[in-house]
């Protein structure tokens, strides 16, 4: 019987992994993704306060699309943007959460670079 290995753990040991390398501060706030496979959550948290500054996600009353493709992505990433923006926040470290760079993380990262975040 071949046994297979559970994508997600692998996912959490990656994530923790990353973690510990990147850290975002009051200055420069670290924006972290979680994927799920209909959904797409995107926060700014500022690590040293253990405060989120602002969130955006597709399971929002404002959001009546599916949300699981890269339009709805890229949307999120915007309206992060958007969020951060509001609150004086320019620059941010990008937290993939262990997620490969690509496809809706890679969207979601476009819109909120095309909303006026640096990273």
């Amino acid at each position: 019987m071949v046994s297979r290995k559970d994508s997600n753990k692998q996912r959490i040991k990656r994530h923790r992994r990353v973690r510990g390398a990147i850290s975002g501060t009051p200055e420069r706030p670290r924006l972290c993704v979680y994927r799920s496979l209909s959904n797409i959550y995107a926060q700014v948290i500022d690590d040293v306060n253990r405060v989120t500054i602002a969130s955006a996600s597709t399971t929002e009353k404002a959001f009546s699309e599916y949300g699981g493709n890269c339009e709805a992505a890229k949307k999120v990433g915007l309206a992060v943007a958007e969020r951060a923006g509001a609150k004086g926040i320019k620059t941010v470290v990008f937290d993939r959460g262990g997620y490969v760079y690509h496809g809706r993380v890679q969207a979601l990262a476009d819109g909120a670079r095309e909303g006026g975040l640096e990273f």
